[in-house]
């Protein structure tokens, strides 16, 4: 369960200055992190959390007691990036980044990357469909 479960967040920044400093860290290095992979995605909070919109949802993120929660998809999680993964517990469209583990900001790329094209290649097809 998410730590902040009880307030609700208008903005990204309300949501990261309302942990400590240690998972806040944490929050600025994941938020840096798709930004750079995805320059154009516009970032909001939805379901209160965090996340990054670019032709749909990217990727939800949310701290919790333990760790980040990362939300990218089922598929990417369980497909696509599974051999990857491995040292990370995982669970349907969820990745678990350990505080006491170093975020495996590379990998994050990489996923929010695949993923970006994902939604930029279904906004397409939809496009030529409706042609």
């Amino acid at each position: 369960m998410a730590m902040t479960s009880n307030k609700k967040f208008k903005t990204v920044d309300e949501y990261i200055n309302a942990f400590p400093p240690k998972i806040k860290n944490y929050l600025n290095d994941l938020r840096k992190t798709i930004k750079q992979a995805a320059p154009d995605a516009e970032e909001l909070i939805s379901y209160n959390m965090p996340a990054f919109k670019f032709y749909g949802i990217l990727v939800y993120y949310a701290a919790h007691t333990n760790h980040i929660g990362f939300y990218p998809a089922y598929k990417i999680v369980n497909e696509v990036f599974k051999d990857k993964l491995t040292d990370f517990e995982t669970s349907k469209g969820t990745i678990k980044f350990p505080y006491d583990k170093k975020m495996p900001l590379q990998l994050i790329k990489e996923i929010v990357k695949y993923k970006t094209k994902l939604n930029l290649e279904k906004v397409k097809s939809k496009r030529k469909k409706n042609k």
